[in-house]
């Protein structure tokens, strides 16, 4: 088979929940601990970071394997969803997965895995595990993929555990309160294993709290930590903090959501580097928040398309997600009324997610390009045009995103600015379409 032929074996053969849904959704570990046992625990060669939560996954994981890679170490990271390339997901400092690996693995074990019908999710799970021990990493930050306990990346045994922030995304999985979420994400909490967690609610707290004393391990909550003092959004990009122990930091990463993820990164950062014997030095952090996207091809958080007019991509796709992107977005409303320009917000979500909760947070004074990404979940974009005029928020829809995204371009003057989110797969389609 050719890659797209592989490729499209993957996402065809094994349910892709990016796709369908939660007809992709598997619970429990059997499939997974039946690859496990056939790939030899490949997991146990090497160390591990365990990241989950609601948002800010993806860019905590980045950010800490930058800094990884930073000091030296051989890192393998393990991120979903894929916005361009379905190897962006299994990375070895910074560097995807080879396509002929991709290739050999489903060839060479394809009699193995078809007759237990895995989910897309468990069999990628297998195939990174399996090529961080063949690449000999030295550490592997793994991000959850969906909760936590009975998510198949819940098989290791980290170093050190991190759950970012809790809020209602997911919930026929994983439950229809903060609480039962919660549960479902402490499952990685594991024996002496410390965990760090970013934030917390009132009904949050005492569910980390409670599982890890029944575990008997340390917990540390990073909005008690004093590390970051300040911040300062920078006029050409990025932000810069002033930190007790790194002394100015010069992150690459500008969206709001950055402030609360930072805070959790450096306190999870202090908890792993004494498991490693302090080789993480002032320096290799600097250099890791500098550099995150050089470094390990991170996309897609409040990425500058363009500058003029400016644009913005986002992956922010809940309602937790958008409580930091509108008060960004309210930010930039108010200096666009200094310049005369006008907001373009180029929109489109998937039909599993708190669609009203997020419309009714959106400026109602911008101009709405609603449109849907190339995945069956998609809500169509004349439904989401319709339940935005409920919210106030007016325009036109279109068919694709980049159709959406051309028009929004065309209709925008230099001052202007354009804003391409609400879903992970209408970034994906944007980016592809860029890259194309």
């Amino acid at each position: 088979m050719t890659y797209k032929e592989t490729t499209e074996y993957l996402f065809t053969s094994a349910p892709l929940f990016q796709n369908i849904g939660k007809d992709a959704y598997k619970e429990g570990l059997s499939n997974t601990e039946a690859l496990d046992e056939h790939f030899g625990h490949p997991h146990r060669a090497y160390k591990t970071i365990h990241v989950a939560g609601t948002n800010g996954k993806g860019s905590t994981s980045h950010t800490i394997a930058a800094v990884l890679q930073a000091a030296g170490y051989k890192v393998g990271l393990f991120t979903s969803p894929h916005l361009i390339d379905f190897r962006e997901r299994i990375r070895v400092n910074g560097e995807m997965i080879s396509e002929q690996y991709v290739i050999d693995f489903v060839e060479q074990h394809r009699s193995f895995f078809e007759p237990l019908h895995p989910s897309f999710f468990e069999l990628t799970t297998a195939m990174a595990f399996k090529y961080f021990e063949e690449q000999k990493v030295d550490i592997a930050v793994i991000e959850v993929g969906l909760g936590g306990r009975l998510d198949c990346t819940n098989i290791i045994t980290p170093i050190t555990s991190i759950i970012t922030n809790i809020s209602f995304d997911h919930v026929a999985f994983l439950g229809n309160t903060l609480a039962k979420i919660a549960g479902e994400k402490a499952g990685i909490i594991k024996r002496g294993v410390p965990v760090v967690i970013g934030e917390t609610v009132d009904e949050t707290r005492p569910v980390f709290e409670a599982k890890a004393k029944e575990v008997g391990t340390s917990i540390y909550f990073a909005e008690e930590d004093t590390e970051v003092k300040s911040y300062t959004f920078k006029p050409e990009g990025g932000v810069l903090y002033d930190t007790e122990t790194y002394g100015e930091i010069h992150a690459e990463l500008c969206g709001r959501c950055q402030i609360k993820n930072t805070r959790t990164i450096l306190c999870a950062i202090k908890h792993i580097n004494k498991v490693l014997g302090g080789a993480l030095s002032v320096d290799d952090v600097k250099a890791g928040f500098s550099s995150v996207c050089e470094s390990t091809g991170l996309m897609g958080r409040w990425q500058k398309i363009k500058e003029q007019p400016l644009t913005i991509c986002d992956t922010g796709h809940n309602v937790g997600g958008f409580e930091d992107i509108t008060r960004q977005l309210a930010g930039i409303g108010e200096r666009l009324k200094t310049t005369g320009g006008k907001m373009r917000i180029v929109l489109g979500m998937v039909n599993d997610k708190d669609i009203n909760g997020v419309l009714s947070m959106l400026p109602t004074d911008a101009i709405y390009y609603f449109t849907q990404a190339s995945v069956k979940r998609a809500m169509p974009c004349g439904e989401i045009r319709k339940l935005a005029s409920n919210h106030n928020l007016l325009g036109n829809d279109y068919p694709s995103v980049r159709e959406a995204y051309l028009a929004a371009q065309k209709d925008a003057k230099i001052h202007d600015f354009v804003y391409v989110g609400g879903s992970s797969f209408v970034v994906a389609d944007l980016l592809t379409y860029l890259h194309s």
